[in-house]
């Protein structure tokens, strides 16, 4: 693999022009793509095959007129008023609402008795006749935008409902990630033109993704989070590949190569590591449709896709770029006579160098200290749970959750969570018997607040039961009640009962999530172990990649449960209300941090066997390794928590939770776990590090990681001629 990437890279630099063009002409195709084909986004986490997704199928093939999504007007009178004096108003208002564009009708809260016991607070229902998803942003601003007589009236309105449901809005409040990045690229490299020319790299390849996939959105439904995820790992994982690309041709450079020579052994080294390290990434979050789960398929395909392309820019485009930069790819003082030397013995006496011969030396400490450490952080784990976010657990500031807060106020947190319970029958005599005997077995049922009398479709033949909890959508006790339903209504035969509605739909979500979690996590932590052995050559270095891999994962979701889940230090990021993890939080957290952390053990390691295969011995080589690869793995580790860490800063709450994880996840697996346990380890193992048995060493192919063949190859043509530049 080395020796073709060596030729693809050394092809890219001679014919840079072409490269570049090729690149330019195909972004601009895809924008072009993008722009014609682009499809809406959606918010729904449904799952086909649980209860919940069955009676949604049911409801639209028997009962179309509820199945659409439903909005939620909730109308309050001053405080000490009541809504009966301003009744004119709110009927106003129900008419009103019944004409908007894409609604079948509104109900009158007076007439099916949604007002509050103090008579202050009223919710109007609106059906709309397509799903949340399908409901234009048209429509969606029409029903915002109701009730402005009311609230010139005196009357608080304001809109919620599942089609408030929207796309996340990616606005600049992330760029700051990228600035930081570019920062960290400028100190890294010491030149405003490699830095400049890494990041133009990094933002042709995710400009290139993310528009290949808004292209497919118009055939594929995407999830709303799905381009998001897309954009975070395109750019953090673009700007680190063309990082480490540029690193080795810089030190290339610095050896005395040609430029086209340089760039070739850059790609043919470094961009070994980076197919590779794409590939794990790449591997790891397709890998997510063996838990069989549509979104979350969707949403790993879409991330790999983007991911897919970082890796073919980087290794084609960024050569070509320092075709174009030439030596100026290189600090000034480097470009002098006599630098090389005196780069070299800088480089020899760093922080890296530094830092490894410390490690080595106080190894067994590091590793008691880092393995404990990791532990205890992990602990707040055990505590997790996970659900879909409502509109309780939304920006304060929101539409959605300022209607929330406000039926919580008049009417308790369980009209938040309310579940619908669908009975359908072959003959409606039979459905409207069936219906009042589920009513009857439900009574008495611990945390029901009620369940109202049954709608009926209009063949008579389905019936539509409101289950109201008195707790919240997320609380353990509403998760609880969903069961119990579903257990008492088992009793009522002859009938097909089924319970669904958004929270309900979320529990599902959340236990299908749960059940796969540990299937995907033994998947992945197997699959490490295996590539690791195929690039590495032996036994205890994969395991020991796996085991801190799983100390990485644990120490992450400890620190994302004390502060999304219990609360602490929350205000300091900007979460409004603590609760459960998303559900597709922890299993998609797995796949990306294996991906992330294959990446920086490759880039290290394979350094440190580089030199031992070249008659290092195994403290010489550890050191080494360290401290060639500790400079570029920091600046990588920390552009890539830079870009992470940039989405915290958005009010949606699901994205500034990825987002927190990832950034922790990056830096505790870099800089605790890769550089500093990894070393320690390989220290304290010595050559036993890189054994391998004899027979295991036939069966694995050689993917050649390290270059050696190249260097064969190399040792074996007479001395190209360098290319001018």
């Amino acid at each position: 693999m080395a020796t073709v990437l060596y030729r693809l890279g050394r092809a890219s630099f001679r014919h840079r022009w072409l490269v570049l063009i090729i690149w330019v002409v195909l972004l601009g195709g895809l924008g072009g793509a993008a722009a014609a084909f682009r499809g809406p986004t959606s918010s729904d986490f449904t799952m086909p095959g649980t209860e919940s997704q069955r009676a949604i199928d049911a409801l639209k093939s028997q009962f179309p007129e509820a199945s659409g999504a439903t909005g939620t007007i909730v109308v309050a009178a001053p405080q000490g008023q009541q809504l009966t004096a301003a009744k004119s108003t709110v009927d106003g208002l129900v008419a009103e609402a019944a004409k908007l564009p894409g609604v079948l009708g509104a109900l009158d809260p007076f007439q099916t008795g949604a007002v509050s016991q103090d008579g202050r607070y009223a919710l109007i229902t609106v059906q709309f006749a397509d799903r949340a998803d399908k409901v234009t942003d048209e429509q969606r601003a029409a029903y915002e935008a109701s009730g402005a007589t009311a609230r010139q009236a005196g009357l608080a309105v304001e809109h919620g409902g599942e089609v408030m449901n929207s796309e996340p809005e990616v606005g600049g409040t992330e760029g700051i990630g990228v600035l930081i990045a570019l920062v960290v690229l400028v100190v890294t490299f010491g030149s405003l033109v490699a830095a400049g020319m890494t990041m133009l790299n990094a933002l042709i390849g995710v400009g290139a993704g993310m528009a290949g996939l808004y292209a497919l959105s118009g055939a594929v439904q995407l999830t709303s989070t799905a381009p998001v995820l897309a954009l975070m790992l395109g750019l953090a994982v673009g700007i680190d590949y063309s990082l480490f690309i540029t690193s080795r041709h810089r030190q290339n450079l610095v050896d005395g190569l040609a430029p086209d020579e340089a760039a070739g052994r850059a790609v043919g080294t470094a961009g070994s590591a980076v197919v590779f390290a794409g590939a794990t990434v790449v591997i790891a979050l397709a890998g997510l449709a063996v838990v069989n789960i549509p979104f979350l398929t969707v949403m790993g395909l879409a991330a790999a896709g983007t991911v897919a392309v970082a890796v073919l820019v980087a290794i084609t485009l960024q050569p070509a770029l320092l075709g174009f930069a030439g030596l100026r790819i290189l600090p000034r003082r480097l470009r002098k006579a006599g630098a090389i030397d005196a780069a070299a013995a800088k480089e020899a006496a760093g922080f890296g160098f530094r830092w490894a011969r410390a490690i080595t030396r106080l190894r067994v400490p590091v590793l008691l200290v880092g393995v404990i450490g990791l532990g205890a952080l992990a602990i707040p784990a055990a505590d997790m749970r996970i659900a879909l976010p409502g509109a309780s657990a939304g920006p304060t500031d929101s539409p959605a959750r300022k209607a929330a807060d406000l039926i919580e106020q008049g009417f308790g947190p369980g009209f938040n969570g309310r579940l619908a319970l669908v009975v359908s029958t072959g003959s409606a005599d039979t459905t409207k018997a069936k219906a009042q005997e589920a009513l009857g077995v439900l009574q008495g049922t611990p945390n029901l607040l009620a369940a109202t009398p049954p709608n009926f479709s209009r063949d008579g033949k389905t019936a539509l039961l409101a289950i109201i909890p008195t707790t919240g959508p997320t609380d353990e006790a509403t998760e609880t009640l969903v069961h119990d339903v579903r257990a008492k209504v088992r009793q009522v035969e002859g009938a097909d009962i089924a319970l669904t509605g958004q929270t309900a739909v979320g529990i599902d979500v959340s236990e299908k999530l749960s059940d796969a979690m540990p299937r995907y996590l033994l998947l992945v932590v197997g699959l490490s172990v295996l590539l690791l052995m195929l690039v590495f050559r032996s036994i205890l270095v994969p395991l020991k990649a796996a085991a801190g891999f799983l100390l990485t994962v644990g120490a992450t979701f400890g620190i994302t449960v004390l502060v999304f889940q219990k609360g602490h230090l929350a205000s300091l990021i900007g979460l409004d209300t603590p609760g459960p993890l998303v559900s597709f939080l922890p299993i998609l957290l797995i796949g990306i941090l294996f991906g992330l952390a294959m990446d920086y053990e490759v880039f290290l390691v394979s350094r440190m066997r580089e030199d031992y295969v070249h008659g290092a011995g195994p403290q010489e080589a550890t050191i080494s390794g360290m401290g060639h690869g500790a400079r570029v793995v920091t600046a990588a580790a920390l552009i890539m928590t830079s870009v992470f860490a940039g989405f915290i800063l958005l009010d949606d709450p699901v994205i500034k939770s990825m987002g927190f994880a990832l950034a922790i996840g990056v830096a505790i697996d870099a800089f605790i776990v890769r550089m500093t346990i990894v070393p320690a380890v390989v220290s304290l193992l010595g050559r036993a590090a890189w054994w391998l048995p004899g027979w295991l060493s036939k069966i694995l192919p050689n993917v050649d990681i390290e270059g050696e063949k190249l260097r064969e190859h190399l040792a074996a043509q007479p001395d190209p001629e360098p290319v001018r530049v």
